[in-house]
């Protein structure tokens, strides 16, 4: 009898540290997980938005805004994200950059997250004004932007593109004065202690031969020079370069 209670109370004694030393690890456990996502977070990609002018189609490869794009994804299969849209399509842009921002998935966007986004937003006609338009939404967010890029911009009603808001690091403009449909001339900085202004930099196709001959007869009539500079292959390259010199190295193949 006195061994059997013994017994007893040493397997009572064994299940109680058993179970004692499970708990520990279990706590041990949590902590960890929960300590992991503030220690190592997660940082989204480098963010291009593109906007087409007018009522083009935002994957309609005739244009230069979206084959700017088609380059760019080539080059950049990791770590950048590039997306274009219609220049009507600001709202769904901005909610495009509220997902990306947002690592841990939860609806929420904390300050870290906000401040980790590296965004990029070019556009032409309509769209350089949306770019500026998406911009000033957030910077109401508290979002920081990289770069501006406008290609004869052309402001919608109740938009100002002239006017580059403060948490925009830098931004370019590229214009052309001549025909019904001619771009901002000079954009300038709300807040320059914030803002660089890069260049307003004017191009003129005046006498120059039309080489847009995909583009629709109304365009050579209504906005020949408009269309031109979209097809300026020289005015894509400066826009593209500026927007490289914000990317990581390029792990793709280039077109």
């Amino acid at each position: 009898m006195i061994y059997r209670a013994a017994f007893c109370r040493l397997g009572i004694l064994i299940r109680t540290s058993i179970f004692s030393l499970g708990a520990v690890l279990a706590l041990a456990q949590t902590g960890l997980a929960q300590s992991v996502p503030n220690a190592t977070p997660t940082m989204p990609p480098v963010i291009v938005i593109g906007f087409v002018g007018g009522f083009i189609k935002h994957d309609n490869l005739f244009h230069s805004e979206v084959q700017l794009a088609a380059r760019l994804r080539k080059a950049y299969p990791v770590g950048v994200d590039v997306e274009t849209f219609e220049s009507y399509h600001g709202k769904k842009a901005r909610k495009k950059v509220l997902s990306l921002l947002d690592t841990n998935h939860d609806g929420i966007l904390t300050p870290e997250e906000k401040q980790n986004g590296r965004i990029i937003i070019y556009g032409h006609s309509w769209g350089g004004s949306e770019a500026i338009a998406l911009a000033r939404e957030l910077e109401k967010d508290g979002i920081p932007v990289l770069l501006t890029i406008q290609v004869d911009s052309i402001s919608k009603i109740h938009q100002n593109d002239a006017v580059i808001p403060g948490n925009v690091a830098q931004a370019a403009n590229f214009y052309q004065p001549d025909g019904l449909l001619h771009g901002q001339s000079k954009i300038r900085a709300a807040n320059p202690a914030r803002t660089s202004i890069i260049g307003n930099f004017r191009f003129n196709y005046e006498g120059s031969p039309y080489k847009c001959d995909h583009y629709p007869w109304y365009d050579r009539i209504f906005g020949k020079s408009h269309t031109q500079i979209e097809c300026d292959p020289g005015v894509w390259k400066q826009a593209e370069s500026l927007i490289r010199s914000n990317l990581p190295p390029t792990t793709g193949t280039e077109l």
